[in-house]
């Protein structure tokens, strides 16, 4: 009895053994098998020229030490290279400056990895010249030209050998604006516009390029390309909203469309320097030259903000330097922070409430800032004091953004009532006084012919 014990427990053990080896193999050995074999598939369908780069530059850990100490990495992943938008214009293509006959023992002195990506990237315009002309108008190339050391240039979106087509707005999850946007992805993907795309898939719901551009990538906080942006889906929107405001032309003018429609946000007011004669933002380097900045810091020397006094002779000097009562403010109603604008909500929870905004001390009217267009496009801004929305000082300033009765500031509705009242008044009064001397040289000249 015993031995029948035995042996059944040994052909146990030797199953189990057969059965892990099995499972083993599976995990281990198939895909390893499975992965040559595709690399080995991948490699046979590139060039005889291009698989001698590749019998060194496949070979993984393969790197160069820089000028500046970094490192290099020389790897090319064959699979990645045979599946790329480049596969079949070859490795020369880009690497036209490489002798085979030399290389690698002519060295390359290469200053720094990203020195040598930039230069690289030089490249990509033999090709593609039209959306290199447009990549030099954008924001990125602007950072890159003020020496921002992680501005963007072609590769760092497309790839370098694994380059993608349309790398910008087909998927979501590797959407290549993440790499440097990783609070605003976050901020989208939880957003309405988000989860819309994981739902659906491409072409169902805006993507970063969809507002922002693949390669004139603007500021969408500058000027009004945030409500164009939403229009440009939302063409009904204008129609929509005259059903729930009483003036919504204006209320699309002044106010963001994320500082109704993304609900968590905190809101305030940014007055902008506008300049009327070329119906354009004032930028930092016009009306008052490089000092504009330095003037506007000055100013708020204590850190306090701008005061209202200081906003008053801002402008008076900005227009008797040139700028003839050109130069003026122009409020509107935004969110605090990039990451907020994105974190639009359903339309069933946007902001409807006309209290809101609509009351005395509202909360978007306790933050107030002051901005200028910087030399990347962006928008500068400058903290400034609340009072500047409701001193008499700033009467004129704020014309653009201020409504009798709506924007609840007390002084400035006082100002008008009398204002109008005086404006009716007068020739009312003067009406009357016509009439009344009328009267009187009529009675006079009656009881002269009496006598």
């Amino acid at each position: 009895m015993g031995t029948l014990r035995s042996d059944a427990h040994r052909r146990t053990l030797r199953s189990a053994i057969a059965s892990a080896a099995l499972a083993a193999f599976v995990l281990l050995v198939l895909p390893l098998e499975t992965a040559q074999s595709a690399a080995a598939k991948a490699a046979s369908q590139l060039s005889e020229s291009d698989r001698t780069c590749l019998a060194c530059h496949g070979a993984a850990g393969l790197k160069k030490k820089l000028a500046n100490r970094e490192t290099l990495a020389l790897y090319v992943d064959a699979e990645a290279y045979a599946h790329s938008a480049h596969q079949s214009m070859g490795c020369a293509a880009c690497h036209s400056d490489v002798d085979l006959g030399k290389h690698p023992r002519a060295a390359k002195r290469i200053e720094s990895s990203r020195a040598y990506t930039v230069n690289m990237a030089q490249i990509c315009r033999q090709c593609h010249d039209d959306k290199y002309q447009q990549y030099e108008g954008s924001i990125h190339a602007a950072l890159l030209r003020q020496g921002n050391p992680i501005a963007p240039v072609c590769t760092d979106c497309h790839g370098s050998h694994d380059v993608q087509r349309k790398a910008a707005s087909e998927s979501i999850e590797a959407v290549p604006c993440r790499k440097c946007h990783e609070g605003i992805y976050g901020a989208y993907i939880e957003s309405v516009h988000g989860r819309a795309r994981m739902k659906s898939g491409p072409g169902k719901a805006p993507i970063c390029a969809d507002c922002h551009r693949a390669h004139d990538v603007s500021p969408a906080s500058t000027g009004d390309r945030p409500r164009d942006a939403c229009l440009a889906c939302h063409a009904a929107a204008p129609k929509a909203h005259e059903a729930i405001f009483p003036n919504a032309a204006r209320h699309l003018e002044a106010i963001s469309c994320a500082a109704c429609h993304a609900p968590t946000a905190q809101r305030k007011v940014d007055l902008r320097l506008f300049d009327a004669a070329k119906n354009t933002r004032v930028a930092t380097d016009e009306r008052g030259g490089a000092g504009l900045e330095e003037r506007i810091r000055a100013a708020d020397a204590q850190g306090k903000g701008l005061d209202p006094k200081n906003v008053w002779t801002l402008l008076k000097e900005m227009n008797d330097n040139g700028g003839a009562g050109k130069t003026t403010l122009r409020g509107r109603l935004e969110v605090r922070s990039g990451v907020e604008a994105h974190q639009l909500a359903d339309k069933g929870k946007a902001i409807r409430e006309c209290e809101t905004c609509h009351r005395q001390g509202a909360a978007p009217f306790q933050t107030v800032t002051i901005s200028v267009v910087g030399p990347d496009g962006r928008p500068v801004r400058y903290e400034a004091q609340k009072e500047v929305l409701s001193s008499a000082l700033s009467l004129d300033a704020v014309r653009g953004f201020y409504a009798i009765g709506g924007t609840r500031i007390g002084l400035f509705d006082i100002l008008l009532a009398t204002a109008l009242l005086a404006g009716v008044s007068v020739p009312l009064l003067h009406l009357l006084v016509r009439r009344w001397a009328r009267g009187r040289s009529r009675n006079g000249g009656n009881g002269g012919d009496r006598q």
